[in-house]
């Protein structure tokens, strides 16, 4: 759920005899990010400040103009929020691979491309890696699922490690019957103190209430039921020749710590010429904005 901008720099010289040399431009690296569940489009006002491009890839079914209803503003009308067809019903991992892929190859004409994935992101970018490795200069997975010797991210929760996550907590806000819709609808505007506390505690306990509250207003209220459960593993010639950095957060009790870990010994493992660079971030599932800017240097000193 993040985005980034950048400027180039230039020089000019000249030359000895008096001629004008062409002024010499900085390779600038584009940041390509793709959002978690329930995410928009979003940038990176501090990457953008340091003088990189950056960009967040429109994935189908996420605008806010195709998601955000009357319905589903106060006082809601939840008997019609429970039926309405989804943007999102019948949008699969390979949808959300293409719209990746093309953003890469738009923005890999201007310089080098770094691809982050927040979340449930790891997988399309993954999967975008086996079908343009050569245009992305590194895969960034932020807490994101990296899938390997199991096909899918809704795998990966079943494991031991997965088993203590606290995703399960949304289930007090689904306002649809997934089977209806064919999509996942989560009330993020519920006012139900056993909802908020459970979400909070999942996602971003050591947040103010005011700040969970303004993350919680940012997320689209549909998920695609298809993509958590498609086969996400990268194959070796493609996706594992891209050098790959991991940002663990140590807080995280939606993909914990120990999934996390699992994730990367799995992917170490199929291509140990290949390994993870790995930092960590105190930090729960969706950083707070001072949590953040860790994040942030981390990406502003993986650019070229």
């Amino acid at each position: 759920m993040i985005q980034y901008a950048a400027v180039a720099g230039a020089s000019a010289a000249t030359a000895t005899a008096g001629a004008t040399v062409a002024p010499k431009h900085k390779e600038v690296t584009t940041f390509v990010f793709v959002t978690g569940a329930n995410g928009t489009a979003a940038a990176d006002a501090e990457l953008t400040m340091r003088g990189h491009r950056s960009v967040g890839v429109n994935l189908p079914g996420h605008g806010p103009a195709e998601q955000f209803t009357r319905a589903y503003q106060t006082p809601q009308d939840l008997n019609k929020l429970a039926t309405m067809p989804s943007p999102v019903a019948g949008v699969t991992l390979d949808d959300y691979v293409e719209a990746t892929v093309n953003t890469v190859r738009r923005v890999s004409r201007h310089g080098p491309v770094i691809l982050v994935g927040g979340s449930l992101g790891g997988a399309a970018i993954t999967k975008a890696a086996d079908e343009v490795p050569d245009l992305i200069d590194r895969l960034v997975y932020d807490t994101a699922y990296c899938c390997t010797d199991l096909k899918s991210p809704a795998e990966y929760l079943e494991t031991p490690e997965g088993k203590p996550s606290l995703s399960g907590n949304i289930v007090p806000g689904v306002i649809a019957d997934p089977r209806v819709i064919k999509a996942i609808r989560v009330n993020w505007r519920s006012n139900d103190k056993k909802f908020l506390d459970g979400v909070k505690a999942a996602f971003m306990a050591e947040a103010s209430d005011g700040e969970f509250l303004a993350m919680l207003n940012s997320l689209l209220p549909d998920e695609s039921l298809q993509v958590p459960n498609a086969d996400s593993r990268g194959h070796k010639d493609k996706w594992g020749r891209v050098p790959r950095v991991y940002i663990r957060h140590s807080r995280d009790r939606v993909i914990p710590i120990a999934l996390q870990d699992r994730m990367i010994r799995e992917a170490d493992a199929a291509t140990p010429k290949n390994r993870f660079k790995v930092f960590t971030v105190n930090t729960s599932h969706a950083p707070t904005a001072k949590a953040y800017q860790q994040i942030s240097e981390i990406l502003h000193r993986l650019a070229k």
